[in-house]
């Protein structure tokens, strides 16, 4: 596994870098390495025009919706991205490569000299205390270029002319973008990179100049993640030299494809995991189990993004409230960005109520920015824990099915006390209730039951690792050729129907770290003992830590009982801002678990390293850090 992290994204400062063997064995670094760069310390909050409106948006419906969010009071609460979609532009100016907005949608853009700006919708914005988010695409074309050929507002003229995309005018467009138009937010897409392949149907009906696919929809192997990494990571680094301040956003949107999830964490702000959300509860499972179990890799400043919301629509609309709730829930808990996309102007207030529970902002945008973790998993339901900023847990109880489910709350499962008191506030209702050890519940089909918890914690002078995802840096998780993930929920193909051969698994991810499980969704186990808390990681892997105070790290160490690769010896280090300060010996397969601890006073950043000498072509061990928790 290559060590990313900003290293590439300051290369295209200056020049490209060759990448470092992918099986190199991980160093510690003494230094952070988790991308904090942006405004996104929390996940970003907003309007976005697509679900509502598609490419069929104009300035009155986006003005709408602005003045919507203010007059409700929703942007008080957070809501105050105004993100623009597709269906802006008219075309590149080929003399000297401008963007040119069509003024007939967004006549506040013309100008004299016929260049165009938007400086004067995003002075609008500004002045209502809201911010403004612009969309482009990584590649030559747009999406609406390859799905939406019957729209009106398709880019016009001639071949080079509709080339609308960043590709081979970054630093232009990021500074026309930003500095001279003044957005705060930009959407980058992929269909440029995955859609126009020169030969294809769509270019030659379309007379679009095509580009050699670099993503390939249905193929992960014929994808070319390195260079699709490289194209965002130069976009980063525009964005960065454009905006000294760091107030910016950079959402990457190349639905999970291309192995985001090992690097998009160290790229962007926030990177799309799965395929465009529709308006249908097998869409809304399939979107929320490609970042439910990516906890790991999200945190302040970079954060998962299973789409944006489409509460107010088909299985969530207005007389689905169960499940509209349930979705909101859901994508608060995950610490996924909240952008609503209806239209705004017609609200009803049940709609509106959902998304401005105070509550359950308050869960989304805790500072600590520590993502859910799955504490009970199946099929059928789900429970789902946050560790917040103040140590006090929120837990979702969520019901996956149809039919009606029956859920037992654990104290173990919230890592409290069972002979003590748990208080528990619902979210929705605000009622109270309190249970010693163990509770139940009927939940309804489709529901969610989200809850304030308060109790006596199981470690009482200090915190488990898989309780604070959102201060750990998976710089190296040691995944050595990305698998796909079979557990994402597979949905009928909205667009394509059932016309395929079948709905397979699409999105890298399979082997990552994990929290509270191995990587491959096993209970963690050394030696026939089960541990209930740890990190789940493969050898030769390298995972950071900030310390805020604590004194003593300790795990309980060793070969996960599952692994399939049973001959290697893996050595266990931590490291104390670049200082060894414990190490295990060699450890095997079938070895009883090492206790290992470590002196971290004083220090910052805490390194555990997973180190083996297994080859190339060997699947990888299985590691488990048991335990794995900082203590006072």
């Amino acid at each position: 596994m290559r060590l990313k992290t900003q290293l590439l994204i300051a290369s295209f400062m200056v020049a490209l870098v060759s990448p470092l063997s992918v099986f190199a064995q991980p160093v510690a670094k003494g230094v952070w390495l988790g991308n904090e760069v942006g405004a996104a310390k929390t996940p970003p909050m907003g309007w976005n025009s697509w679900n509502a409106f598609r490419t069929e948006v104009d300035e009155a419906k986006v003005m709408g919706a602005a003045q919507a969010l203010v007059d409700e009071g929703l942007a008080k609460k957070g809501y105050t991205y105004v993100n623009l979609d597709d269906g802006w532009w008219q075309k590149r100016r080929l003399t000297d490569g401008r963007m040119i907005i069509r003024t007939r949608i967004f006549p506040s853009a013309a100008t004299p000299d016929g260049t165009t700006s938007f400086r004067g919708f995003t002075d609008r914005l500004h002045s209502m205390g809201l911010k403004a988010g612009l969309y482009t695409d990584v590649g030559h074309n747009a999406c609406s270029q390859a799905f939406d050929l019957h729209s009106p507002n398709l880019p016009e003229g001639t071949a080079e002319e509709r080339q609308v995309g960043l590709d081979g005018h970054v630093s232009q467009d990021i500074n026309l973008y930003f500095k001279e138009w003044g957005f705060d937010y930009l959407k980058v897409d992929a269909c440029g990179l995955a859609d126009f392949a020169p030969d294809s149907k769509l270019v030659k009906d379309n007379g679009y100049i095509g580009l050699t696919p670099e993503i390939d929809r249905a193929s992960l192997n014929r994808t070319d993640s390195d260079r699709v990494e490289k194209r965002y990571a130069a976009v980063a680094a525009a964005l960065k030299e454009t905006n000294p301040d760091n107030d910016y956003v950079f959402s990457i949107c190349n639905w999970g494809m291309a192995n985001v999830r090992e690097w998009g964490k160290d790229v962007g702000s926030s990177w799309r995991t799965s395929s465009d959300i529709t308006p249908n509860w097998s869409s809304m499972l399939h979107n929320y189990d490609s970042a439910v179990k990516r906890a790991l890799y999200a945190g302040p400043g970079h954060w998962n993004d299973p789409d944006i919301l489409f509460i107010g629509a088909g299985d969530f609309d207005a007389d689905h409230l169960t499940e509209a709730r349930t979705h909101f829930t859901l994508w608060a808990m995950m610490n996924a960005p909240l952008l609503i996309s209806y239209d705004l102007r017609k609200a009803p207030q049940s709609l509106l109520d959902i998304w401005g529970n105070t509550d359950l902002i308050a869960v989304n945008q805790d500072p600590a920015g520590n993502q859910a973790v799955v504490a009970y998993d199946s099929d059928d339901a789900q429970i789902l824990v946050k560790t917040m900023a103040d140590g006090h847990k929120v837990v979702a109880l969520f019901n996956r099915t149809a039919s009606p489910a029956k859920v037992n709350l654990l104290a173990s499962h919230l890592k409290l006390k069972g002979d003590a008191p748990i208080q528990l506030t619902d979210l929705w209702s605000k009622a109270g209730s309190t249970f010693t050890g163990e509770t139940e519940f009927e939940l309804a089909p489709h529901e969610t039951r989200v809850f304030s918890v308060q109790g006596a914690r199981e470690l009482t002078d200090g915190v488990y690792l898989s309780e604070i995802p959102g201060a750990i840096n998976v710089a190296d998780d040691g995944v050595r050729e990305p698998q796909l993930d079979p557990t994402v929920h597979r949905m009928i193909d909205p667009w394509a129907g059932t016309r395929s051969g079948g709905s397979w698994p699409q999105y890298a991810g399979w082997g990552g770290a994990q929290a509270d499980m191995t990587p491959y969704a096993q209970a963690l186990q050394i030696a026939d003992h089960t541990y209930d808390s740890g990190i789940g990681v493969l050898g030769n892997s390298l995972l950071q830590v900030k310390n805020e105070g604590y004194a003593i790290f300790r795990a309980t160490v060793g070969v996960d009982d599952s692994t399939s690769n049973r001959d290697r010896a893996v050595t266990f280090a931590v490291y104390a801002d670049g200082k060894l300060v414990a190490k295990t010996p060699p450890l095997k397969f079938g070895d009883a678990a090492q206790d290992i601890s470590a002196d971290i006073a004083g220090h910052k950043i805490i390194e555990l390293l997973a180190t083996d000498d297994s080859a190339a072509k060997e699947q990888p061990v299985v590691v488990t850090w048991g335990g794995a928790r900082l203590q006072k």
